[in-house]
């Protein structure tokens, strides 16, 4: 173990500045985190499936369409997708997650359901043009986008949905910020979430109160190599998501924190689900 680049690693990284390691390309990793969404008694990668249900059921009641077009973005395992499909509405699914993507194909084989699943950057989007009634992302996944990538995605959402079409996604607020900031961890384990092997992991989370950025660092030593992963969230008012979106002309903004049920900092009213309107009357090209 290097003591040095542990030091270097653990002192306060600036503003979006990368880790070393990505997590949801690693094969094992990537792994754990379907065990995890398919886990309905978890809030973690998913949303507990009773949640998931009532959360999907209000997406459907808020667009308040029949037989649309459905782009899920980052849809995981499918289980969004699955339940709008029910519903009879036609889905794509994107995720970056190859086994996520794989798993959803077989479910829904099994099912016999109907749905494309596409195993994709989202911030590289390739589905049709003016296609979708409703885009959703769920699961607050706009938050840990840094902005320039935040921006692509918006760009790539619009292009994808119909005039008139509408964007669904829920990000984490800035409600009680400091309390969201955990303190430092560690864990040794022969086998665990981020190695297959014996690993340390040193965990700990930083604000930079300026920004409402909150960064949760990992770093996992194992007799190898250090990697540091690191993920940046951006906690987000209503009046930061009305900045968000005006550049792309987004209309008939809606926010709303009665979603979810109580529970603890990442759920109840500290989530904001926004529903924005692709303006009709929109001619510009992004």
């Amino acid at each position: 173990m290097n003591t040095k680049e542990l030091l270097k690693y653990t002192n306060k990284p600036k503003l979006y500045e990368k880790g070393t390691a990505v997590m949801w390309t690693d094969p094992y990793i990537s792994q754990q985190l379907l065990q995890i969404h398919l886990n309905s008694e978890l809030d973690l990668a998913s949303r507990k499936y009773s949640t998931i249900k009532s959360t999907a059921e209000w997406v459907l009641s808020k667009a308040s369409k029949e037989k649309m077009n459905i782009l899920d973005l980052g849809c995981g395992p499918g289980l969004y997708s699955e339940i709008f499909t029910n519903e009879g509405h036609s889905l794509t699914g994107v995720d970056f997650s190859k086994n996520s993507i794989d798993y959803a194909k077989q479910k829904a084989d099994e099912k016999g359901l109907s749905i494309t699943y596409l195993n994709q950057n989202y911030l590289e989007l390739d589905v049709p043009e003016n296609h979708f009634d409703l885009a959703t992302l769920i699961y607050c996944d706009i938050g840990p986008l840094l902005p320039s990538e935040r921006d692509q995605l918006l760009t790539n959402i619009k292009r994808a949905l119909k005039s008139g079409g509408i964007l669904m996604f829920d990000v984490l607020n800035d409600n009680n910020l400091e309390s969201k900031v955990s303190p430092k961890s560690w864990e040794i384990s022969e086998k665990g979430f981020w190695r297959n092997s014996p690993y340390l992991a040193l965990s700990e989370s930083m604000l930079y109160k300026e920004k409402k950025v909150v960064l949760s660092q990992h770093i996992i030593v194992d007799e190898n190599k250090t990697d540091v992963y690191r993920f940046w969230t951006h906690f987000l008012s209503h009046n930061d998501l009305i900045e968000i979106l005006h550049p792309y002309d987004f209309i008939d903004m809606s926010f709303h924190e009665d979603v979810l049920p109580e529970g603890d900092i990442w759920n109840g009213n500290n989530v904001t689900f926004c529903i924005a309107t692709n303006n009709p009357n929109e001619t510009k090209e992004l």
